[in-house]
């Protein structure tokens, strides 16, 4: 196969790919399970670090609480694989400790320790969610689908809980795998066009008319179902205010994430 070949596949497989929520009753196979872990640790990490964790929900005692923590989402229970990405920051924590490079580095007066901070926290994060898109794009290639459950972040409490959560590692993004039910072609939903998107050396704050024009696929897709508030009169910019700004999920979601941010910075 020719570069050109390899790069138009690879360039068909991102454009092409889409959230899968519907699966399969099959497993995913060992080997292609160990091809899937392999490639997901091969995503760029800050400092090779790896400042992440994987969970395997395996349990379905667990599989069920964790559908019904995560706004009731029977899909995942029924997903036949489920990870979730934790913030680790734990980890280093403890080798820090457990190796003596804190004792070290106090006694030869190098460096007072300092507990984990915003700063890491972000990156712990940013390195479990490009670990997650690297699993996505691995999977789409191995033939299985994935849907990504942003509602992990709700309800800190039971899932620290249910998981077993240490101060540093909090959850960053969920992901359902399998097989997909159905191999039809399947419509890609819009996305916005590059010019709404990016922007040259410094931020542009977008006007009415850009931001209409930046969403008009969305909206005529949501018109066409019938699904836009007012009877499907109203507008995109309704309809996410209504389905998402305002909704109990999302103040449950920021209330959790502000109890996990407060744990991870006090404890």
């Amino acid at each position: 196969m020719s570069y050109t070949q390899r790069m138009q596949e690879t360039l068909q497989l991102l454009n092409n790919r889409r959230s899968v929520r519907a699966f399969e009753d099959r497993a995913i196979e060992p080997e292609v399970l160990t091809l899937l872990k392999e490639t997901t640790l091969r995503a760029p990490t800050a400092g090779n670090m790896a400042l992440y964790s994987i969970v395997e929900v395996q349990d379905p005692s667990k599989k069920e609480q964790l559908a019904r923590i995560c706004d009731e989402q029977s899909m995942i229970e029924k997903a036949p694989l489920v990870w979730v990405f934790l913030a680790d920051m734990q980890k280093w924590v403890n080798y820090f400790h457990e190796s003596g490079a804190v004792e070290r580095a106090d006694e030869a007066g190098l460096a007072a320790y300092r507990k984990p901070g915003l700063g890491d926290l972000h990156l712990c994060m940013q390195d479990a969610i490009i670990a997650a898109q690297n699993a996505v794009v691995g999977a789409e290639a191995l033939g299985i689908g994935s849907c990504y459950i942003g509602d992990v972040i709700e309800n800190f409490e039971q899932l620290r809980s249910l998981l077993d959560l240490r101060q540093y590692t909090i959850p960053a993004c969920m992901l359902i795998f399998g097989y997909p039910k159905g191999k039809g072609p399947v419509k890609l939903t819009p996305r916005c066009p590059q010019d709404a998107v990016f922007m040259t050396d410094r931020y542009e704050e977008p006007h009415i008319e850009q931001l209409e024009r930046a969403y008009e696929l969305h909206e005529e897709d949501r018109r066409r179902s019938r699904s836009l508030p007012y009877e499907n009169t109203g507008t995109l910019a309704d309809y996410y205010y209504l389905r998402k700004h305002t909704s109990a999920f999302m103040e449950e979601m920021n209330r959790s994430t502000s109890v996990m941010f407060d744990w991870w910075c006090n404890g």
